[in-house]
């Protein structure tokens, strides 16, 4: 009897901390297609911690992260086309939720397509406002409280 796509066992992905510039093919290929991979990079990629998820020993999904205080904004997460719905998206974020609570991060915030507020809500984020437009493409504020890990040692 066949086994069904969705009960094949698939490894779970290994996050790690990348360049920046190794995020932009995938932001290109999966958020930006038609634009250079050169015009990928932000200003702010200096400034920004990014990781990708790993399948494979192959890049599978990239996330960057930006501090400001105790408030963390993530842009563009990007999950291979290919690879999608298999959960690396969601495995990548919650990585990166982690590290904003272990770093006393209060809250996290992202511009989000108005297309993902689903998967975002998944996660338990909510949203902030009323969508906008930006470069042709709709977009909603989404953010996530969270308690710092410092927090939660005093609670017990």
């Amino acid at each position: 009897m066949p086994i069904a796509n969705s009960e094949i066992e698939r490894p779970k992905p290994v996050i790690e901390q990348i360049r920046p510039e190794h995020t932009w093919q995938l932001r290109r290929d999966v958020l930006y297609p038609g634009m250079t991979k050169h015009e990928m990079e932000m200003e702010e990629d200096a400034d920004g911690m990014h990781f990708g998820a790993f399948t494979d020993n192959k890049l599978a999904g990239v996330i960057s992260l930006f501090q400001h205080g105790d408030e963390y904004q993530f842009r563009k997460l990007a999950v291979n086309t290919a690879m999608q719905n298999n959960g690396i998206g969601s495995i990548l974020l919650k990585y990166v939720i982690k590290h904003v609570e272990d770093d006393g991060g209060k809250r996290i915030w992202c511009n989000a397509r108005t297309n993902a507020i689903g998967f975002y809500l998944k996660l338990g984020f909510t949203k902030t406002g009323e969508p906008f437009t930006k470069n042709g493409i709709s977009y909603v504020i989404m953010q996530k409280w969270l308690t710092p890990l410092s927090d939660q040692q005093e609670s017990v």
